[in-house]
């Protein structure tokens, strides 16, 4: 069976070999990470399609392939392991010089039984990996089945894994703030049904390291760790990942400069957060520009000038704190300025008169709560405003592919949440053309809930179509809002205020007292002209203000 270089998204073309977990002759079962490769969307490592014999690996560490490459043959397992290696002794030769530290994390004592390996879980088809928010658990503590051990935080969604099992918790493998690739090994559970051990053996063959030649930075960085491990004892584990020296070999970091970085994570392990904090703090800039001699840095080597991300808050001088941003903020900046970056943002701002809606809810809110179990509130009646306008102007419910317009038939719609302290999460209301007003009010309340109480699922939050973002629940009368890409309008929802309007009855005007609400809708000019953006939000205002309480 032929193994390729996987597609891992549309603009994706090609891939690098990182690590081969697997060398030839060795025996592949289905499922099983045998290499883990880099592209410039993401790191991931590709499991094996069938049981069998790695036969043939065609691409070495290193190097870099297009999609659809042939990288490796496996063998269905009619031929023995030592046929493959006698065929085979050159790419046997390079793929026995894999980075044997990693040995010291996934090698597997043989007295392992009542072990069970927690892995750090794909939560969505384009998550390939996840940060260790928090541990609710310590080593030697007991755990009941489905009781949560730990938080992860992806760039989709945060959210608590309980334990598959009852048991006693054995190992912590990834410390808190770790990233690492989505089916990491990050603890252990012992069952009871035999004894706990630690599988952190350290079996490496100096040998076999000495006679092999370094054929990539990856592997160069590999070698020096041995060459320099017993210098090392009391500075940390002198491990790093795969990613982190993925990150090294990019930005021109050499392993000197690698082994100063004071490491945040598990035993002192350097983490991405800090590898990218060292860089950021001018860690490049020293790795990119060598002194011509270098008996002169040695001798006057500065003292290292970063702050460790351990320290969460540090103090500036009289008055400032210096306070880290958590994963959720930092995802929220970047989507920010990305759609900054991508849309080109209009608003437009129209007044509703709430009076009948305001009259029903005053009405019927306690009848609703009783008979369905969720409070009646203005969001519901806005949101299946919403789907009756883009079902009126279905350009909006569309996004941009290129030169191409994706327009929907569904409507998915998003419901921004606000997330204590700081954060900010849009989860979708899937279908939303097809729920009554009804069914809107309990999606709203089911979405919020689960979005506070950390129970979101990553398909939850993707696949939106159109989104309401509310601020108008802190008094606010009217904002601008961001548009939630990748699609193309966001309606903002202000304050609902009495103010004074004038009303017309049987043809005379007169000044009345209304709740009046105030909705902004931002669109993107790129598709959304104003011409349609007006049509849009008038239509929102007729639904809202002609609102018929016989056609819930």
């Amino acid at each position: 069976m032929e193994i390729i270089m996987p597609k891992m998204g549309e603009s994706v073309n090609e891939g690098t070999i990182i690590k081969w977990h697997k060398k030839v002759g060795d025996s592949v079962k289905q499922d099983e990470i045998i290499f883990e490769i880099s592209t410039d969307k993401v790191d991931t490592e590709i499991p094996s399609p069938a049981e069998g014999f790695l036969k043939e690996i065609r691409v070495k560490e290193g190097e870099t392939v297009e999609v659809g490459t042939v990288v490796a043959i496996i063998d269905d397992g009619s031929s023995s392991g030592k046929s493959f290696e006698s065929e085979t002794k050159v790419e046997e030769k390079v793929i026995e010089e894999k980075p044997v530290v990693e040995q010291k994390v996934v090698e597997k004592s043989n007295s392992t039984v009542g072990l069970v390996e927690i892995e750090m879980p794909k939560m969505g088809e384009s998550v390939m990996e996840g940060t260790i928010i928090k541990w609710y658990k310590k080593v030697g503590e007991k755990i009941n089945k489905d009781e949560t051990i730990f938080e992860i935080s992806t760039d989709k969604v945060d959210t608590e894994i309980p334990s598959p099992v009852e048991g006693t918790l054995a190992e912590i493998l990834i410390g808190e703030q770790e990233t690492v690739s989505v089916g990491t090994i990050v603890a252990k559970i012992s069952t009871g049904s035999g004894s706990v051990v630690s599988t952190k053996k350290e079996s490496v063959s100096e040998k076999k390291v000495e006679t092999i030649q370094p054929v990539s930075m990856h592997d160069n960085f590999a070698k020096a760790e041995l060459v320099e491990r017993e210098r090392m004892k009391g500075e940390g584990t002198g491990f790093y990942s795969p990613l982190v020296l993925s990150i090294a070999e990019k930005e021109n970091v050499n392993f000197d400069e690698l082994k100063k970085i004071s490491g945040t994570g598990l035993q002192g392990r350097v983490t991405k957060k800090d590898i990218l904090s060292y860089i950021e703090k001018g860690g490049k800039q020293k790795a990119t520009a060598k002194p011509v001699e270098e008996k002169k840095e040695r001798t006057a080597a500065p003292t290292q000038s970063f702050i460790p991300s351990e320290v969460k808050t540090v103090s500036y001088g009289s008055g400032i704190e210096r306070i880290p941003m958590d994963n959720i903020r930092q995802k929220i900046m970047d989507h920010m300025v990305a759609s900054r970056d991508t849309s080109v943002h209009v608003m437009s701002m129209i007044e509703v008169d709430m009076n009948r809606i305001h009259n029903f809810i005053q009405e019927k809110k306690l009848e609703f709560q009783q008979n369905h179990g969720v409070k009646l509130t203005y969001m519901s009646f806005i949101a299946q405003a919403c789907v009756k306008a883009i079902n009126a102007y279905p350009l909006i419910n569309s996004t941009l592919d290129g030169k191409s317009i994706l327009q929907k038939s569904f409507v998915n719609l998003g419901i921004a949440v606000a997330i204590e302290p700081t954060g900010l999460i849009v989860p979708n209301i899937k279908g939303a053309e097809q729920l009554n007003l009804i069914g809107i009010a309990k999606a709203i309340n089911d979405l919020a809930y689960r979005s506070r109480n950390k129970k979101l699922t990553p398909d939850d939050i993707s696949g939106g179509t159109f989104s309401v973002t509310n601020y108008g629940v802190f008094g606010t009368v009217f904002g601008t809002p961001i548009i939630n890409q990748p699609e193309v309008a966001i309606l903002g929802v202000g304050a609902v205020i009495k103010k004074p309007v004038v009303i017309s009855i049987d043809g005379s005007d007169s000044i009345a007292i209304r709740p009046v609400l105030a909705l902004t809708l931002s669109h993107d000019h790129r598709l959304i002209d104003g011409m349609l953006g007006g049509m849009f939000i008038k239509h929102l205002k007729e639904s809202l203000e002609n609102f018929d309480a016989d056609n819930l």
